[in-house]
């Protein structure tokens, strides 16, 4: 089959020959030739990343029936990867794939239980509930309903694996025993519109723009794992973190509280809800008095998601 002899071709050095015989299956009617050709371009390797050309195979790949392609096409359609950010056809091609697809079918039904308007962004937030002017922390209870963190769960748990922080030597992620849980950062091909709509949701609450939104990150948080007092600053950062937003996902658990100790306030998780805080001062440097702390978990797993926004735009396919 011609995916598994360009394979062999890519694992010997010769991508170039692999994408030509990816491209003459894909034109001859092989979905997972079309697919796998997409997927290279998007992953950077063994090709170049090239946004633009993998929404071409996506597309080919889609008309081919191909099932996640399909998912693929609509979350980089809606987040703008390849092309314009485009929300209304991006939720048009999530209707035509929940017409074959549960799992499309099942987004498609969160997102009508979502009030957001044309461009998918929230039509209405509740008031928020302000915990500390300085640094600024601010509760937003039930900013997502019991399904949307379940769904957040569902699609963080695919992407587990134990948890890194910045190295403010090299700027490179790296294990620490500072951060103890298990995570995984829901990228741009993952980004379903249920994804991005609670994305657009963080961005307003916040008074910023989803594009200055790291990928949002899912935790896990298991007896004995925790989050010792740290800033989610980065040292010497050109675009630094300003402002970081946690959504709990559960409760019920034992511990897990998120703590400041500087300005005195720790929150009990309560699922749904999320915590805003700032990050930096009005002059843009790091507020030391905004170091916190997941304590412990005691008993049971505690699930959240993190999103950290940055003072500029962020790429997210670049990003480390």
């Amino acid at each position: 089959m011609a995916v598994e002899e360009a394979e062999r071709l890519a694992a010997s050095g010769q991508a170039v020959a692999a994408a030509e015989l990816l491209a003459a299956a894909a034109r001859g009617g092989d979905a997972d030739a079309a697919m796998l050709l997409a997927v290279w371009l998007l992953r950077g390797t063994p090709l170049r990343r090239d946004l633009p050309a993998a929404r071409t195979w996506l597309r080919r790949a889609v008309e081919l029936g191909h099932v996640d392609a399909a998912l693929t096409e609509v979350a980089l359609t809606a987040n703008g990867s390849g092309a314009p950010a485009d929300w209304p056809r991006a939720l048009a091609l999530l209707r035509t794939a929940a017409a074959n697809d549960p799992v499309a079918a099942a987004q498609l039904a969160l997102l009508r239980a979502m009030a957001l308007d044309d461009d998918g962004q929230p039509s209405r937030l509740a008031a928020p509930e302000t915990l500390s002017a300085a640094p600024r922390i601010v509760r937003h209870p039930a900013l997502l309903t019991p399904a949307e963190c379940a769904h957040l769960a569902t699609v963080g748990a695919a992407l587990l694996e134990p948890a890194r922080v910045i190295d403010p030597r090299t700027g490179a992620w790296v294990a620490h025993p500072i951060r103890t849980s298990d995570g995984g950062a829901i990228g741009p091909t993952r980004e379903d519109l249920v994804v991005r709509a609670i994305n657009a949701r963080v961005a307003a609450i916040s008074g910023t723009t989803v594009a200055q939104g790291e990928p949002l990150t899912v935790l896990r948080y298991r007896p004995g794992q925790e989050y010792r007092p740290h800033l989610d600053t980065i040292q010497g950062a050109a675009n630094q973190r300003i402002v970081t937003v946690l959504l709990y996902l559960n409760q019920g658990f034992g511990g897990g509280e998120t703590h400041f100790p500087d300005a005195g306030v720790t929150v009990t998780p309560r699922g749904g809800d999320a915590l805003l805080f700032a990050n930096t001062r009005a002059d843009g440097r790091p507020d030391a008095a905004a170091r916190h702390a997941g304590r412990p978990v005691t008993q049971g797993a505690k699930w959240l998601a993190t999103r950290w926004i940055r003072a500029a735009p962020v790429d997210p396919w670049t990003i480390t």
